[in-house]
């Protein structure tokens, strides 16, 4: 949609349709009222019990889509630079304005995510697998900034808090999964394995045309009423499709204005303490036990005759990183799904309570690194107490993500700042969008202070003896 004063403009014949975008059926895609308006005439004429069918089936498909969103968009990158991401988190919520073409947008997160997985298998020059882990990232962070968005255009706000929880899920199932789909082709090689594994983005373009139901099929659909929109929420009223250019088969229609720069920065002033700061927080000490504290953590490895149990998971000090990183990715989608498995959000007011947990955590993991809480007669005493402290880090970290991004769904359905439906929307889209780079620059910062305090660490254990750290 072009910014500007609002004006009226007349579509011509050869503007580009859905259909010819991703050339996957020849049936042109009608607007969200007209669907709306059939949907209604189709509900009203089936029984109560087909109703309440119709609804659940419209649920699973919302939530199948959703975590399908976020495992892919989140699992098809192997390794990456957190810097692309960050700058498409960061660049395109305050720079660009206008209505958010979700079609255009996923289609290029997939085009660039298998661009970019492709140069990384086919080409041997480093600067060129660089570009292609950048495209990848980038990728990766614009489509993360992009389902979040698509999230708010659900209603009524129940429904756009499940599609929230149902992408977290999948962006925590995406380490599980991720890790098992490289253990199954890592013997093809690493250029067949990641050119076998460019296929995967496609999925986000076939889940958003073919699997996921449109808004108008819920704005359409009578929800109990604990999932009304309450009375100070703006009213649903169906808009003109994402990829529309403001004009519906010839009719004349209003281009609505953009957000400017102004109105994005009353915007997000609430934001940063409530929202951005607790998820900042989280992943800056989250991303520094990783990177930095958790490579020291090894210990001899176990005897059969002592630890029966523990010398069949390690074989050597190098066995310790990969199985605190699965502890970290397992409790990661564990409470990253929770919402989606139907545990209660964290209330408001506790959003802060993540971030605290994990400073704790990190302050212990750091003694036990540099100083060994327990002697080292106590091995099995310090593998589980470890254990027990990297499960709670995941479990924190995930907590904070589905929930910042929750209550801000939430949030922005139930304390509208516009009464005009096509400006909430673009609130609403701006808001979630907003808070993307907070995590992001976590990691970034993270990354920058996690070699020297793993290096520092070492030495502590050098100095009092342990010296497993330097055979690594």
């Amino acid at each position: 949609m072009r910014s500007g004063p609002e004006r009226y403009q007349l579509r011509s014949s050869s503007t580009t349709d859905h259909s010819t975008i991703f050339g996957m059926h020849g049936i042109p895609e009608e607007s969200d009222a007209a669907e709306s308006e059939a949907l209604l005439d189709d509900l009203s004429n089936i029984s109560g019990e087909d109703k309440q069918s119709h609804r659940r089936k419209l649920i699973r498909r919302l939530g199948l889509s959703f975590f399908l969103f976020g495992l892919i968009n989140n699992g098809i990158i192997l390794f990456c630079n957190i810097a692309p991401s960050l700058v498409a988190k960061l660049g395109w919520p305050y720079v660009l304005k206008g209505r958010i073409r979700y079609s255009r947008r996923i289609l290029g997160c997939c085009l660039l995510s298998v661009g970019g997985m492709i140069v990384v298998a086919f080409y041997d020059i480093i600067f060129m697998r660089l570009l292609g882990i950048c495209f990848a990232s980038f990728s990766s962070g614009l489509g993360e900034l992009t389902f979040l968005q698509l999230s708010t255009t659900f209603h009524p706000p129940s429904v756009g808090g499940r599609s929230v929880s149902y992408f977290a899920s999948g962006t925590g199932a995406a380490g599980l999964v991720g890790a098992s789909i490289w253990w199954l082709v890592r013997g093809l090689g690493v250029r067949t394995g990641v050119g076998v594994s460019s296929v995967l983005p496609v999925v986000l373009p076939l889940t958003y045309r073919l699997l996921m139901p449109r808004p108008s099929a819920f704005a359409s659909t009578s929800f109990p009423s604990e999932e009304q929109d309450s009375a100070d929420t703006v009213p649903y009223v169906p808009l003109p499709t994402d990829d529309d250019t403001g004009i519906e088969d010839g009719l004349i229609s209003k281009v609505a204005l953009g957000l400017s720069p102004s109105d994005k920065w009353q915007l997000v002033k609430p934001l940063l303490p409530k929202y951005m700061l607790p998820l900042f927080v989280v992943y800056l000490l989250e991303y520094t036990i990783n990177q930095g504290v958790a490579p020291t953590l090894i210990y001899p490895v176990p005897s059969r005759n002592k630890y029966w149990l523990l010398s069949h998971i390690i074989h050597s000090v190098r066995d310790y990183y990969p199985l605190w990183q699965l502890v970290y990715q397992a409790t990661v989608f564990l409470s990253r799904s929770s919402i989606s498995f139907g545990l209660p959000p964290l209330p408001a007011r506790l959003l802060p309570l993540p971030a605290i947990l994990q400073a704790a955590v990190l302050m212990i993991l750091t003694l036990e690194s540099a100083l060994g809480i327990f002697d080292h007669k106590s091995q099995g005493l310090s593998f589980t107490f470890v254990f027990l402290l990297i499960s709670i880090e995941g479990i924190c970290g995930g907590l904070a993500y589905v929930n910042v991004f929750y209550r801000i769904n939430q949030e922005q359905h139930e304390h509208p700042t516009s009464r005009d439906p096509e400006r909430a929307k673009q609130e609403r889209e701006f808001r979630i969008g907003s808070i993307g780079f907070s995590d992001s620059t976590g990691i970034l910062l993270a990354s920058l202070v996690s070699m020297p305090t793993q290096v520092e660490l070492c030495r502590a254990q050098v100095a009092r003896g342990k010296t497993l750290c330097k055979s690594l």
